[in-house]
């Protein structure tokens, strides 16, 4: 059901309205653009309108509500974005559109499954980590831009789909991609990150792999708070299976011939990655 506030919120001399739905982002778009409302005036999960079109809204077929019980509708409808994540997200959406100009329905999706209320640390805040590290892979500008293009638009898909439960996430954030981009390299890269085990004659497989393994060569403090995270994305698992699970994948990645594939990652995050590896498997053994 679409829903439309009144007008009370001053701006650029006059008063605007929020036009939001209850039941899908594609549905306030549609009802949206038949009103003649572009897109420009889309903020994450409303449209601003102004007061001198609260009334085509309405006649349109829009509800009228107050301001609280369409924020209350909103919040109910898994759609709200809050205030602290709007930044990153509003970001977010102009890096994608950069990318990709004009794919609006991609990104608008591709954020409400980033934004999910269970992922703490596989977030908005974690995918723009993993695109401002690979932006540091990247920055000398060596990297063809078809490889640095394949690499992000991976990095957007990678944890698209997420329910904690690997390889099956990635597998299906793989086959989304593919479904909505129709690229099997991106596909592949996205499937990567079950394992991090990057395909050597693929450079953006690099990339995708050290980019999204970037945290761990985080200062102390964030690498810290990237493992209270994981935790609590894992808070109904007792603390002994939680271990046992953890230890494993901390093993394995220390195991592997080298944490990072590229010459940049392994220069940028190498060294503090394994002493975050090492310290928090300390902590591990004594529970």
């Amino acid at each position: 059901m679409i829903l439309v506030d009144p007008p009370a919120w001053p701006a650029h001399d006059t008063l605007w309205s929020h036009l939001v739905s209850d039941h899908s982002l594609a549905e306030l778009h549609d009802f949206a653009a038949a009103l003649g409302i572009g897109r420009r005036a889309f903020d994450l999960d409303h449209y601003d309108i102004p007061a001198s079109r609260h009334g085509d809204a309405i006649a349109a077929g829009a509800t009228p509500l107050g301001g609280g019980e369409l924020t209350r509708r909103l919040i109910g409808s898994g759609l709200r974005v809050r205030g602290r994540d709007r930044a990153v997200l509003k970001d977010l959406r102009r890096r994608w559109l950069r990318l990709r100009p004009d794919d609006h329905a991609t990104v608008d999706d591709l954020l409400v499954r980033w934004r999910e209320p269970h992922r703490t640390y596989h977030g908005p805040t974690h995918l723009a980590e993993t695109l401002a590290a690979l932006d540091r892979l990247t920055g000398d500008g060596a990297v063809p831009t078809g490889d640095r293009d394949a690499a992000e638009l991976a990095l957007w898909f990678h944890d698209a789909v997420h329910d904690g439960d690997t390889p099956a996430d990635e597998e299906a954030s793989a086959d989304l991609a593919l479904r909505v981009l129709g690229d099997e390299r991106v596909a592949t890269l996205v499937l990567m990150t079950a394992r991090h085990e990057p395909d050597q004659q693929d450079p953006a497989s690099a990339l995708v792999s050290d980019a999204d393994l970037a945290i761990l060569g985080a200062d102390r403090g964030r690498y810290d708070e990237y493992t209270r995270q994981v935790r609590a994305e894992y808070a109904t698992v007792p603390d002994e299976r939680f271990r046992i699970g953890r230890r494993a994948v901390l093993e394995q990645l220390l195991g592997l011939p080298s944490l990072y594939a590229t010459d940049r990652g392994r220069a940028l995050w190498a060294d503090r990655a394994r002493e975050n590896l090492h310290r928090e498997l300390g902590a591990l053994a004594t529970g």
